[in-house]
């Protein structure tokens, strides 16, 4: 089978093509694991951290890509869940220990075993993947595969952010960076909270032009003052600079949900920036968001068919994963970049 494959850690600035085309064996499932045909997978901030060492695959050379839609071609022994034919979609959650506190508490995402789609385990920049099938999830008909490969983590991980930042309807919600989750996640509270007003910091002009399309109540760049003072904000940047700045736009008692793996070093600096009376006194609240559970996984599919959502996405062939991730570097963004590697159905 054909795979996009990577082999060496290192800067896209010096290492512009990390993944390389490669023939790999086709996987064989084991007990209670399905094999997929891949027809599509998203291409997501987190590669990039994986290939350049922030959150580094334990062992090399691996198989990118956490976002995957496909059929199910084989099934091991033991699988009940899905049939061949069906077609599922994988997330980030690859497995966990499934008998400890957190896993019995349908908080998997904490558990010490957790291990994650493309990282520890091959992922869907790939003709074929196996996966476990508890972890694998019914596409809702609607949906394309193209259209249905971000859900499973932009919007499922923005989908948990959102219920983290315990906003309410008609109160303020904010969101620092635009990409393939944020743009989910001001569709879906537009859907669940429609009197919440929703606010937009991102570096970009056309990032805000686009999140005005979509419906935000202003959209300004990420050091501004937000014209209101904001109940939540969803931060989804690599960076440190966002978080001081959306700091001093939450109102007392507010919360900052920060969805991300790993923020850059590079301007760590930004946190001596931090006046306390400014930034966080008057009880707010710093809440991170790690990784996400099989619940949120399901839950949003199960939104996202009532609402109808259809994330903005730009497709790429397989061979040209280098391309989008590149462009996902410089911050050429609109919606969620996404491989195409079948077009079978």
């Amino acid at each position: 089978m054909k795979a996009m494959v990577l082999n060496k850690l290192g800067s896209l600035e010096y290492n512009k093509d990390p993944l390389e085309l490669t023939e790999l064996p086709e996987p064989v499932p084991g007990q209670k694991k399905l094999l997929v045909k891949v027809f599509a997978c998203g291409v997501c901030h987190t590669e990039l951290d994986e290939i350049e060492g922030r959150t580094p695959p334990p062992k090399l050379p691996v198989v990118l890509g956490h976002q995957v839609v496909g059929r199910v071609e084989k099934v091991g022994e033991g699988v009940s869940k899905f049939r061949i034919g069906d077609r599922v979609g994988i997330g980030w959650i690859y497995s966990t220990c499934g008998h400890c506190h957190f896993c019995l508490s349908g908080r998997e995402n904490l558990c010490k075993q957790f291990l994650a789609t493309g990282r520890d385990s091959d992922g869907g920049y790939a003709e074929y993947m196996k996966v476990p099938e508890t972890f694998a999830y019914p596409i809702p008909d609607y949906l394309t595969d193209a259209e249905a490969a971000p859900l499973l983590c932009a919007g499922a991980i923005g989908y948990r952010s959102l219920r983290l930042s315990n906003i309410s309807d008609g109160q303020n919600l904010g969101l620092t960076g635009f990409g393939a989750s944020a743009h989910l996640v001001l569709k879906t509270t537009r859907f669940k909270y429609p009197a919440a007003k929703i606010f937009v910091f991102a570096r970009s002009e056309k990032e805000r032009q686009f999140a005005m399309e979509l419906g935000a109540a202003w959209a300004g760049a990420t050091e501004d003052y937000a014209p209101e003072k904001l109940d939540a904000i969803i931060d989804t940047t690599p960076a440190w600079r966002p978080v001081v700045h959306a700091l001093k736009n939450l109102k007392s008692g507010g919360r900052l949900a920060i969805n991300a793996i790993r923020k850059e070093e590079t301007d760590k600096e930004d946190l001596l920036q931090i006046d306390y009376p400014e930034h966080l006194w008057m009880e707010k609240e710093i809440k991170s968001v790690a990784n996400v559970t099989g619940i949120d996984i399901s839950e949003f599919l199960h939104l996202a068919a009532q609402m109808k959502v259809r994330p903005d996405i730009q497709e790429f062939p397989l061979e040209d994963a280098n391309k989008a991730l590149m462009e996902l570097k410089k911050g050429k963004i609109r919606g969620a970049k996404v491989l195409r590697i079948s077009d079978e159905r």
